[in-house]
């Protein structure tokens, strides 16, 4: 059969593009042509409509709303999220025959009657799979945190490499011309409001040099966070009618201090209103004028309203409340943190507790860099949680390298690519080991990346960027301590792992030479 699919996961990185790989060449495994449509953010090249109209059916691989639905419509699908077709291509692909297979045969009557009904009824999408409120909220969420993260890379990097090259003062020359002592802490309730009036940025530029340049965009990007997360959540609510009030909140929400908080609640409050707005009966000769001037007006108008009067002060002071917390961190619940997030980080390697832990390091370190807070803990919990990332991978990378009859050669050849996905933080290398051998692997990425978090906060290790792994070690502080414990939970992970494999070793190695073997006769 012929299919086509969609791939899409929240951050648009790992997960979209390992589940396309798996679904096309499973698919050729088993006598099936697979061509897939990666909606990730490298970009989306979208399957051509010769190609579609010769597919037997469709395959929805996707956490986020697929992008151009309609395009398939009439076609027999499956609909699943993105890690069923990582961990389990094979039963994917036989849900989208058996699709194929129970669809009504052309010709006969019931394809006639349906063919019927679909030409009389208005164009809709494909029914999506059946799923939970809880479910829902966090595809919304994740929406929102996939188009923010690489602002956080951008601006994060951009600003990191600032001090890096032009040093504290980089910020003193930007915003209020060579003063003596000045510090970035000392000016950063103005940067807010921008630059001091009546001086020309090209003269600020021109005394901060290109550092200071890198900087100002960083800190441009940075800004555009908030208002980036909560315009995603409400588009992936409400799609287009909710970007105006999502982007509108989350603006507001900086005004008033209301941080990555308030940004949360403006995209889902926004996403609201737009999506009751789009279902209002309305004229006829208003419905023209709905998305282009009423809706915008009315849900901007309601955003600005809830946020400023009603929600503003509350999670402005929640924030603080947050920042003031992280800011006491210090000694053992310094190390507790660390612990905690290292867990997360290993338990599902991109999944959405990898997502939770991260998202909350990096909106901290977004807080704190905007509010001048270079000394505070969420420095060292952004160190942690990027460490505690990289260990999975690398633990598996040198597993494989130590033991190499416990593993099959696909395994292996994954296990030296670990290497450099594990040196530039990139957890989702972990996941094929993980599919394969959850209880052996899962505890010991856990077990390792447990301990690297924890040392990392306990060694005071700080970090500017919010992303980057080793190629950023030059903006680590305390850069030793944050490789040895980076190092130290590699090795606990290689050594927990290769023991759990090496419990049932002759089976394991039987198993591996096998697949070996089966590889050795296929080529």
């Amino acid at each position: 059969m012929k299919f086509v699919a969609v791939t899409s996961c929240p951050t648009g990185i790992a997960h979209t593009y390992m589940a396309a790989e798996n679904l096309e060449s499973i698919g050729k495994e088993l006598g099936h042509d697979v061509q897939v449509e990666t909606q990730g953010s490298a970009g989306t090249v979208p399957l051509s409509d010769d190609v579609i109209a010769a597919a037997d059916g469709v395959i929805y691989a996707a956490d986020l709303e697929v992008k151009g639905k309609e395009r398939f419509a009439g076609k027999p699908f499956v609909d699943v999220g993105v890690k069923k077709a990582v961990h389990d291509p094979k039963e994917v692909i036989a849900a989208a025959v058996a699709a194929v297979e129970n669809a009504p045969k052309a010709g006969t009557p019931e394809a006639a009657a349906a063919a019927a009904a679909a030409a009389s009824a208005p164009p809709s999408k494909p029914a999506a799979r059946d799923v939970g409120v809880g479910t829902r909220i966090r595809t919304w969420l994740m929406t929102g945190v996939s188009y923010m993260i690489p602002f956080v890379a951008a601006g994060g990097l951009l600003i990191a490499l600032g001090f890096l090259f032009g040093g504290d003062g980089v910020v003193a020359k930007l915003y209020g011309g060579t003063y003596d002592g000045v510090t970035y802490t000392a000016v950063a309730p103005s940067l807010e409001n921008g630059f001091a009036k009546g001086v020309d940025i090209y003269t600020l530029l021109s005394q901060a040099g290109f550092p200071g340049l890198m900087f100002l965009v960083g800190k441009v990007a940075f800004f555009m966070l908030v208002p980036i997360l909560s315009a995603y959540i409400a588009f992936a609510i409400a799609d287009r009618p909710g970007l105006v009030p999502g982007i509108v909140g989350g603006l507001l929400a900086s005004m008033v201090g209301a941080g990555f908080l308030g940004g949360l609640a403006s995209g889902f409050i926004a996403g609201g209103i737009a999506y009751w707005l789009t279902r209002l009966p309305v004229p006829k000769g208003v419905r023209g004028v709905m998305p282009v001037v009423v809706i915008p007006l009315i849900s901007a108008l309601l955003m600005g309203v809830i946020m400023l009067l009603v929600l503003g002060k509350p999670i402005s002071a929640l924030q603080t409340g947050l920042a003031d917390w992280l800011n006491s961190l210090s000694g053992t619940s310094g190390v507790v943190l660390g612990v905690i997030l290292g867990l997360m980080m290993a338990f599902d390697m991109g999944g959405p507790l990898n997502k939770v832990a991260y998202t909350f390091a990096a909106g901290s370190l977004a807080t704190a860099i905007q509010a001048g807070q270079m000394d505070s803990p969420a420095l060292s919990i952004m160190a942690a949680v990027m460490a505690a990332g990289m260990t999975p991978p690398l633990g598996l990378a040198l597993a494989t390298a130590v033991r190499k009859k416990l593993w099959t050669d696909a395994e292996r050849e994954n296990g030296l690519a670990c290497w450099l996905l594990g040196l530039s933080f990139i957890t989702e290398g972990a996941i094929p080991f993980a599919a394969a051998h959850p209880l052996r692997v899962i505890p010991s990425l856990m077990a390792g990346s447990a301990v690297t978090g924890g040392m990392v906060m306990a060694f005071g290790c700080t970090v500017e960027a919010p992303h980057g792994g080793i190629w950023v070690i030059a903006l680590v502080g305390n850069w030793f301590g944050w490789l040895i414990s980076i190092v130290v939970g590699t090795v606990i992970t290689a050594l927990l792992v290769t023991f759990l494999m090496s419990l049932d070793a002759k089976k394991t190695e039987a198993l591996a030479h096998a697949e070996d073997l089966k590889e050795g006769v296929a080529a």
